[in-house]
């Protein structure tokens, strides 16, 4: 297949190159010329304006949007909408708030142009991993993106197949491969928005867990009871058959190989806003998420008053993310 793709960063590259050594034709749009370039010399069709899309995509045209949520997202989406024609497709693979696309949805709707929202996870392994992906929209329009969507899956890899799960009616087999059409739109961006939320907790428990061993050594500690704990040692040691093992301590341990003190973290965590948006969701459903609700204040604290624990959150992401948290 042919699609545009609007927004050439870590996440849009990746997209985009994995989905040309699958086979598919990507056109490539950016402000940044120099994204484009180096796209096109993996051989990407440049463009040079949203204009020059239509003229260079197929019939229906489909635009994935690769962008920051928010204004960014919406400026591109509505630009979008003056040059597509009934049947288009506009893909929104960012962290969109998805109360904005069951707007968008319905306003593209009225316009005859299918909106589907991809919440996308993968980072910048992606490229190599596959990304994980939970699709919202109309099942025709999801349908006919499926070979995309295919490509870009981790796919079935060597991880167990969980007994008995298709004995289960309604369930779908996409979600073996990395993917699921969730429901309608906005429902793949909900669905990615507490998958965020649930990364903030277990982060944050790594974090607090790293924590605590790190003071273990405080001269504040009877000289007993203090222990000077190898951290490098510990992350992997847990990596290798412990209950908690997971691709988040595979980067901690990583992180800790390279320096054991993490001095080049600030610590300074930030927040893309899933995290609160899972919180607010909590509160309109009047669910608890005491462990959610309590991760997400803690990157606000972690901006006035920094302890180890923040620089173990900053290096996660980093390392899943490329999130650049360095001492200012």
């Amino acid at each position: 297949m042919k699609l545009a793709m609007i927004g050439l960063g870590r996440m849009g590259g990746g997209i985009s190159r994995r989905l040309m050594r699958a086979g598919h034709e990507v056109v490539a749009y950016d402000h940044g010329t120099e994204a484009v370039e180096a796209l096109a010399k993996d051989g990407a069709i440049p463009a040079n304006a949203l204009e020059e899309l239509p003229g260079k995509l197929d019939s229906p045209a489909i635009y994935w949007v690769m962008l920051p949520a928010g204004d960014p997202t919406e400026q591109t989406i509505q630009a979008l909408v003056e040059h597509t024609r009934p049947g288009d497709i506009i893909i929104d693979g960012g962290n969109t708030f998805y109360k904005d696309d069951i707007r968008r949805a319905k306003m593209l709707r009225e316009k005859g142009v299918r909106y589907v929202d991809v919440g996308t996870s993968g980072g910048v392994w992606g490229l190599e991993r596959g990304y994980c992906m939970m699709i919202g929209g109309d099942k025709d329009a999801v349908d006919l993106l499926d070979p995309v969507f295919d490509a870009l899956a981790p796919g079935l890899g060597n991880i167990p197949r969980t007994p008995n799960r298709m004995e289960q009616e309604g369930e779908d087999p996409r979600a073996e491969k990395g993917y699921i059409h969730a429901g309608p739109g906005g429902a793949g961006h909900f669905v990615k928005m507490v998958h965020n939320g649930i990364e903030y907790g277990l982060m944050q428990a790594y974090a607090e867990g790293f924590d605590i061993l790190k003071g273990k050594k405080s001269d504040k500690l009877p000289e007993d009871q203090r222990f000077d704990l190898n951290l490098t040692d510990i992350a992997e040691v847990w990596r290798r058959g412990s209950v908690i093992s997971s691709w988040l301590l595979d980067l901690t341990a990583a992180a800790l190989a390279k320096d054991m003190t993490l001095d080049q973290f600030s610590g300074r965590v930030a927040d893309s806003g899933e995290g609160h948006w899972t919180v607010e969701a909590a509160m309109e459903e009047a669910v608890p998420a005491p462990v959610l609700t309590s991760a997400l204040f803690t990157r606000y604290r972690s901006r006035v008053d920094h302890v180890f624990g923040d620089q173990v959150l900053s290096a996660m992401r980093f390392g899943f993310g490329g999130h650049v948290e360095m001492p200012q």
